[in-house]
């Protein structure tokens, strides 16, 4: 079964995308979330979920720290980041890309956009 962990410090965004991604559970897609980074990092080596929304602003841990904590520190190279941002700037992208993030998406998200990603990620038809 394929999962999809969202990390979001911020409940309304953790519970757009859960609505956004939930039209995958009926393809045997396991969806669950964190609301930060230490939690996500314990989930992830846990399940080891094949794709990670992970926000970039948190407190405590920010995405940056556990995106190159999971591609890295643990080796996780098959586990899919994509970095959620209210920022476009270029920084962030290189800083995102230097830690070893798959995708980078900026705040506020095209819904559409979210699930496309997610279906070719997962090898999900259209």
């Amino acid at each position: 079964m394929a999962g999809i962990l969202i990390v979001d410090d911020e409940p309304h965004i953790r519970i757009l995308l859960e609505q956004t991604l939930e039209e995958l559970e009926d393809e045997g897609v396991e969806l669950s979330t964190a609301d930060n980074g230490l939690n996500a990092l314990n989930l992830i080596k846990d399940e080891k979920p094949d794709l990670v929304f992970l926000d970039v602003m948190m407190p405590g841990m920010n995405g940056f720290e556990v995106c190159s904590a999971v591609k890295n520190e643990l080796g996780l190279k098959d586990v899919f980041i994509i970095m959620l941002t209210a920022k476009g700037q270029e920084f962030d992208k290189q800083k995102g890309i230097e830690v070893g993030a798959d995708i980078y998406m900026t705040k506020p998200f095209d819904p559409d956009e979210v699930v496309e990603k997610a279906r070719k990620v997962l090898g999900l038809p259209d």
